[in-house]
């Protein structure tokens, strides 16, 4: 197949979930048909196009500014939210330069498929209903959590007119799209019945065994692992939730139990908690993230907020790593409590879980071995990107 990639961003540095399943998934694409990938140039300009032959025949960068999340022009940014019909994050991606590039490359191109990767690119496709959505996350559910965890009225009430836009914005394009590919069977159901596309199929998520295997028997070097981007919203909520609210808890059985908070680009509330707690320990961005789960007892998934799938699960697996989730951090992948995983909602619970892993090295080899077969067996890349491809067709 020919087929024409349009996203918000190029792949490279990969620092999220959602860029790791488009680059896992188009390099096993890339070996077996055209891909023309068109994106705008971020993160960071240049850097991202100079490896896009990884995945594609051919790309297309359109220079575009978007503001970090943080200083005035953010906040204006989010001001307009008040007024605008068009919700925050999608604005922030839309890109007239970008429309107008896809809009040529469909009349000079014959393409097989058009793949419009996560919501926020719908708005630089100019005919939805011959492209394919592929949406990592059901967007409008996001945003729902956002409200009913927001810690202020004020929060609340902007979190709720983000939430009706984006659910109206979101139900425009799942019904208007050719098709949609949803990363979870549950994902699928909500697209479904929230806003009644009824062409939707679903790809679970992979991850790369041989990758995050360990290849021999290492000693923990600390006792809990948080894996994530430190700048997006539902990882700082959920890694608040866990400091104030369970961590205290294992302290009282466990008083120097440690935790390695590791991912890019950490908020000023993330340092500031590893600045009042000398075991907390905020890496940052870091070049290989293995190095973190294979020297810790357990991951940890204290997620309250979210959608679609999170891939930290399924490279704890494959790293042999059990892992501590809540229901919503777990949401969408093949677990089993208990079994290949432990799931955990209230403080309480969440740090039984915690403690009686970290006191028991069976218990844990147990699960982490029971995980590992359950990704290496089903979700490999490969198989998730045949998947994708039959889809596709």
């Amino acid at each position: 197949m020919k087929i024409l990639w349009v996203k918000s961003d190029f792949l490279h540095p990969t620092q999220g979930g959602g860029q790791i399943r488009t680059l896992e998934t188009l390099k096993r694409l890339h070996q077996r048909h055209e891909i023309h990938f068109a994106a705008l140039d971020l993160p960071q300009p240049r850097v991202g196009i100079g490896r896009s032959s990884d995945y594609s025949a051919k790309a297309y960068p359109v220079s575009h500014p978007v503001q970090r999340k943080s200083g005035p022009r953010y906040w204006a940014e989010l001001a307009t939210g008040l007024w605008t019909d068009l919700p925050v994050a999608m604005r922030r991606y839309r890109s007239h330069a970008l429309l107008r590039q896809v809009e040529t490359l469909t009349r000079q191109e014959k393409f097989d498929a058009i793949v419009c990767d996560f919501l926020a690119s719908a708005a630089n496709i100019p005919e939805l209903d011959s492209a394919v959505l592929f949406q990592h996350n059901v967007e409008s559910a996001i945003w729902k959590r956002h409200v009913e965890h927001a810690p202020t009225p004020w929060h609340r009430a902007y979190c709720h007119g983000q939430y009706e836009r984006m659910f109206g914005y979101e139900a425009s394009v799942c019904r208007a799209a050719k098709k949609i590919i949803a990363v979870s069977s549950a994902d699928a159901q909500t697209m479904h019945s929230l806003y009644g596309a009824s062409r939707v199929g679903c790809v679970p998520t992979g991850v790369d065994i041989e990758y995050f295997t360990p290849t021999g028997i290492l000693t923990p070097a600390q006792d809990l692992v948080f894996l994530g981007a430190m700048d997006w919203r539902p990882n700082i909520d959920g890694l608040k939730w866990f400091v104030s609210r369970v961590l205290p808890l294992i302290r009282a059985r466990r008083p120097d139990c440690s935790l390695a908070v590791v991912g890019r680009h950490p908020s000023a509330e993330v340092r500031g908690l590893a600045r009042a707690d000398r075991r907390i320990h905020v890496t940052g961005t870091v070049d290989d993230v293995r190095p973190y789960l294979w020297r810790s007892a357990v991951s940890i998934v204290p997620l309250r907020i979210g959608g679609g799938t999170r891939l930290k699960i399924y490279e704890a697996m494959a790293a042999k790593i059990p892992v501590v989730s809540t229901s919503v951090g777990a949401e969408g992948l093949d677990i089993r409590d208990g079994e290949n995983i432990a799931i955990a909602d209230s403080p309480q619970d969440f740090a039984e879980r915690c403690v009686a892993l970290l006191d028991d090295s069976v218990a844990r080899q147990r699960m982490a071995q029971n995980a590992w077969e359950t990704v290496s067996t089903c979700y490999s890349w490969q198989v998730v990107s045949r998947k994708f491809e039959q889809l596709l067709a």
